[in-house]
């Protein structure tokens, strides 16, 4: 561990959606005892919409976040690095805990809008909560 706490970073390409959801969610659950980073690979101009709304009928507010590159530092200050769908294309970096998440993509099926986003939004919650659960008794 480099920290008292493990610190995960979480990444998609555009580091407005599936990340933040992650990087929320976590934060949300784990409070102080993860650091908490999300980053995209190509970051786009400002957060999904409905992600924002999706989070914010959990009561998560993630007004001030925005999307951010991925950098070395962060990659370096980590212990674990999970890329969100396979958009986003990173290297693994050495010696850290890496996975990728294919999370579900409801649009697939022909659902779109909030009710997309929720789904998504579970998904990705269900997986952060078993990652939270191994950072933290490992």
């Amino acid at each position: 561990m480099t920290s008292e706490h493990p610190a995960v970073l979480f990444v998609c390409s555009k580091n407005g959606g599936k990340s933040q959801l992650a990087a929320a969610l976590m934060r949300e659950l784990a409070g102080d005892d993860v650091a908490v980073y999300s980053a995209g690979t190509k970051p786009g101009a400002a957060l999904n919409a409905q992600s924002v709304e999706s989070l914010a009928e959990l009561g998560i507010d993630v007004t001030g976040e925005y999307p951010k590159p991925v950098t070395d530092e962060v990659l370096n200050t980590v212990d674990a690095v999970i890329v969100l769908g396979t958009e986003a294309k990173l290297d693994p970096p050495t010696g850290k805990r890496f996975e990728i998440w294919e999370t579900d993509e409801p649009s697939e099926r022909g659902i779109e809008g909030m009710d997309r986003m929720r789904l998504v939004r579970d998904d990705i919650k269900t997986r952060v909560q078993t990652l939270y659960s191994d950072l933290t008794t490992t």
